[in-house]
């Protein structure tokens, strides 16, 4: 897993330690050279995507293509989530996840909380980094710059200069390795983690009762929960709802989050996201 983008880490960097708002963030990645004019392949994670299924290919010697990688951008994403993350002990980071175990693949480039303390945590401004757990070696992370002129054109040419030794080498186009396993896309319900839900909840007696049987009847408890009002102007008053669940399949997340939108007692699902580290 880790950090492959560094606009969008510039981005939320600004926006999670200064509060500072989605456009403007945006704004001044521009004005340092951090984002280009059109932004669109790093924000809704277009790039990150396809830098993860060229690392699961290397990592895993397995098929992947970009059109098997869940991909979430970050445009959307508002101060309101950012403050309750403080709370909680989060940081939000737009995270690639590659996994492989009983030669089953899942990729997917999604913004995700994590822990304060987990090392991705601290990779902050146009820093890149990619976090790796190995069957023999435990965890190791590799750290750099991500964007910016001068980095951006040291990896260029230092694939012009591997171009060129290879040519002279003669061994250009002379290296192919078969992949080693068949792509197997992990089903929903082998895929686990846990996840933050915010709420706009209706806020009369047997609302809470009602969310929380839902979740209930899915097996999936809770690991932490907040609860502030709101008064929007010209509606009936709401609470607002944090969740953060326990570990549960990606397929009782999509039936909860499903649920929750057909509910009465919710006003609207405003946001959710994956988390990953331990939660205290």
């Amino acid at each position: 897993m880790g950090i492959v983008n560094g606009t969008t880490n510039y981005i939320l960097t600004k926006m999670d330690d200064e509060g500072v708002p989605y456009d403007d963030a945006l704004k001044e990645a521009q004005e340092l050279g951090f984002a280009e004019a059109d932004p669109t392949a790093d924000v809704e994670g277009l790039d990150a995507a396809r830098k993860m299924a060229i690392l699961a290919r290397l990592a895993f010697s397995t098929p992947v293509d970009l059109n098997d990688v869940e991909v979430s951008g970050i445009s959307d994403l508002e101060l309101t989530d950012f403050q309750y993350g403080k709370k909680l002990g989060f940081t939000m980071k737009l995270i690639g996840i590659a996994n492989f175990d009983n030669n089953q693949v899942e990729v997917s480039v999604q913004p995700v909380f994590l822990k304060s303390d987990h090392p991705l945590a601290n990779v902050k401004n146009e820093y890149n980094a990619v976090y790796v757990n190995g069957e023999a070696v435990g965890e190791t992370m590799f750290y750099g710059p991500g964007a910016g002129s001068l980095p951006t054109a040291t990896a260029v040419m230092s694939d012009v200069v591997s171009v060129i030794k290879n040519k002279l080498l003669g061994v250009n186009g002379h290296r192919f390795t078969k992949p080693r396993f068949e792509k197997v896309l992990k089903k929903p319900e082998n895929r686990y983690g846990q996840f933050y839900f915010r709420l706009h909840v209706k806020d009369e007696v047997g609302a809470f009762t009602t969310i929380s049987s839902l979740f209930n009847q899915l097996n999936i408890s809770f690991e932490r929960i907040l609860q502030a009002p709101i008064k929007p102007e010209n509606r009936n008053e709401l609470a607002e709802v944090i969740v953060v669940t326990h570990e549960t399949s990606l397929d009782k997340f999509k039936k909860v989050l499903e649920d929750l939108q057909n509910v009465e007692v919710v006003e609207e699902v405003k946001s959710y996201f994956r988390i990953e580290g331990d939660v205290e």
